[in-house]
């Protein structure tokens, strides 16, 4: 049994099939297969089983998953541990990032980090908060950033708190007022977020607490797009007022959202509860309280 062998399966997994785990791995599909097929001679088990387009974890597969992944953080954490001997002069950092937002609160902060420490090289994933707790749960990131997490199996350190905004189509008949309402918005569509944000469930709940239940006029992970849909008069956007700001254009118009207080992107940078923090994680954490106390 290989390290490459579970991490190949580990992949196959987390993403749903062998094409999507080739593409996370850098290499070819039939790799993958003949690196998962092999894993399965050594354990002398099937470890998934096909159920017409699903992959499905076999009893043998689902302990695999379970040791490999902690095998898999066992070993980083060693590399990460022996790379800090050499006092940053090498090593790595695996950070998550979020999709909203990262243009506007990170582009700065990871120049400086490369500045400072130009030896470590950075291994980044952006995607909603899911995924970036599962990533962060699995091993594959260090440190992540997502919305605050309330599941003890994290640590976090606080990063941003951002009320939320209000994008509308320019001819909305709410687009002249100063600010608006959440429940004035339950007749305008909603474009939601991809199903791992969940700032989703945030506004699903709030919405529901104002009595109604939003309708659904397009999902995308991606603000600019969502932007755009704001312009062609296809419904209402909620966004980080940081985000919403570097929206403006012609045909939209940006309001400033009366919600609960609860309803706000907060922002924080999670590792697994009581793991091994290497020094290049310990030095983007200090990075960002450098930032906070400015």
């Amino acid at each position: 049994m290989e390290f490459k062998q579970l991490r190949s399966f580990i992949e196959v997994v987390h993403r749903g099939g062998f094409t999507q785990a080739a593409i996370t791995l850098h290499i070819s599909q039939s790799a993958v297969s003949k690196q998962v097929a092999q894993l399965e001679q050594d354990i002398g088990q099937p470890l998934l089983e096909r159920q017409g387009s699903q992959l499905l974890l076999t009893a043998a597969g689902r302990i695999v998953l379970e040791r490999g992944e902690a095998l898999l953080r066992q070993r980083q954490e060693l590399q990460s541990e022996l790379d800090d001997l050499s006092q940053m002069a090498r090593g790595e950092l695996r950070l998550g990032l979020p999709l909203l937002g990262s243009d506007a609160l990170f582009a700065g902060l990871f120049a400086e980090y490369r500045r400072r420490h130009p030896n470590i090289s950075i291994q980044l994933l952006e995607g909603g908060s899911r995924m970036v707790e599962q990533a962060v749960r699995s091993g594959e990131l260090e440190l992540g950033g997502s919305l605050t997490p309330s599941d003890p199996a994290f640590d976090y350190q606080p990063f941003c708190n951002e009320p939320l905004e209000a994008l509308l189509p320019a001819s909305h008949p709410l687009a002249g007022q100063a600010d608006v309402a959440l429940a004035q918005l339950a007749d305008t569509p909603f474009l939601l977020y991809q199903r791992s944000f969940v700032l989703n469930d945030r506004l699903l709940s709030a919405c529901q607490q104002e009595g109604f239940t939003p309708r659904e006029g397009g999902r995308s992970g991606q603000a600019d797009f969502l932007a755009a849909l704001v312009a062609a008069g296809q419904g209402v956007v909620l966004l980080p007022a940081i985000v919403a700001r570097a929206l403006e254009r012609p045909g939209v118009v940006r309001l400033p959202l009366r919600a609960p207080e609860h309803l706000r992107w907060d922002i924080a940078f999670i590792w697994r509860r009581g793991a091994y923090l290497s020094r290049a994680a310990q030095a983007w954490l200090a990075l960002l309280r450098e930032r906070d106390e400015a």
